[in-house]
């Protein structure tokens, strides 16, 4: 259930030094516009964390459905957070959190900062959370700078970072915290050296994180994670070339699911590959449908509710005349099979 909530919470806690979580940032270019954007392809890619920040979210419903999306994906119960609108002008954009509830767990302390000095566009949303595995506790916050006219309308932002930094600090001592986003600037960019003077650095360095217009290569290094390395021990720091995943080309992933690739941290003991999606299942969504009587056992793993050993049960049943005969599935009644049929993932009706 998604949660709308601004407040503000203290906490003293340990250090989260061998939580397994997967936390990831992404920018999902315009989330609830009438865009085109394919949902179903931002779930699939959004399965692999067990936390996401979410930028760029410009209805808070969209992340409800997003969240409805990850269930019918995972087969597993999914929770949302979105923060009110926030910008300077009639644009205005809203921040999200979205995490999987058997592996995180919403501690408090969800708010939008109140910026000291105006600088923000936007200002940073932050919320406490919980590695169910360790029990420890880590505040995520979220930004999404200014792009502005130019370089020099973002640098304030940035420098205001800092600031940012030592309020988190204050308002959540003694806890290790992530500073996520979509920056509009490279992290070696000498803005950044207050932020770096109180012992933050950012996950991602060399790689780059914008998709360009041609397969396989990308732009900018605008999108990271900051954090305190003598806070956190990360176990797998890094970027997820999406459209590989999903089938896509450039063309079509920039246009039906972002022009921004997701970046992720995984805390000691995680791994990003413990919920892959594989290159098969990614071209059947690419392709836009799954044939019962055609498709592989991959393809058939795009369904919701069909894991390795039900997708193995459709091979083994064909023919099957229509989707009705999945109630034959141990595990498919009437619910589920709703569930498949609304996915639209299914060539049958």
């Amino acid at each position: 259930m998604q949660r709308l909530i601004i407040a503000a919470g203290l906490a003293v806690l340990p250090s989260l030094a061998e939580a397994g979580a997967v936390v990831g940032s992404w920018n999902v270019e315009h989330l609830g516009w009438d865009n085109g954007k394919r949902l179903e392809l931002v779930a699939h890619v959004a399965n692999h964390f067990d936390l996401l920040a979410v930028q760029e979210l410009m209805v808070p419903a969209a992340l409800s459905r997003l969240e409805a999306e990850l269930e019918a994906a995972s087969g597993e119960a999914w929770a949302s957070l979105a923060s009110h609108a926030l910008g300077r002008s009639r644009y205005r954009e809203h921040y999200g959190f979205l995490w999987r509830e058997s592996e995180i767990d919403y501690l408090d302390g969800a708010v939008v900062f109140i910026d000291h000095g105006d600088t923000f566009a936007r200002e940073p949303y932050s919320a406490r959370f919980r590695d169910r595995d360790s029990g420890e506790a880590f505040v995520a916050a979220s930004v999404h700078v200014t792009y502005g006219d130019g370089l020099a309308d973002r640098l304030p932002e940035i420098e205001a970072l800092a600031d940012y930094w030592r309020w988190l600090d204050e308002a959540h001592p003694d806890t290790p915290r992530l500073l996520m986003g979509d920056f509009n600037l490279a992290p070696d960019h000498p803005a950044w050296a207050p932020l770096r003077a109180l012992g933050a650095v950012p996950a991602i360095t060399g790689q780059a994180t914008t998709l360009s217009t041609s397969n396989g290569a990308y732009a900018s290094r605008y999108d990271n994670i900051w954090y305190r390395p003598d806070r956190l021990s990360p176990a797998e720091l890094g970027v997820v070339r999406y459209p590989a995943l999903t089938g896509l080309d450039h063309d079509d992933a920039r246009d039906q699911v972002s022009d921004h690739a997701p970046v992720y941290l995984a805390l000691h003991g995680g791994e990003l590959t413990r919920r892959p999606l594989d290159g098969v299942a990614g071209q059947a969504l690419a392709a836009g449908c799954v044939d019962l009587n055609r498709g592989s056992p991959g393809e058939l793993e795009v369904l919701p509710h069909i894991g390795p050993a039900r997708a193995a049960a459709i091979v083994a049943g064909r023919p099957w005349a229509g989707s009705e005969e999945l109630t034959r599935l141990d595990g498919i009644a009437a619910g589920r099979l709703a569930d498949i049929r609304d996915s639209g993932r299914l060539c049958q009706g």
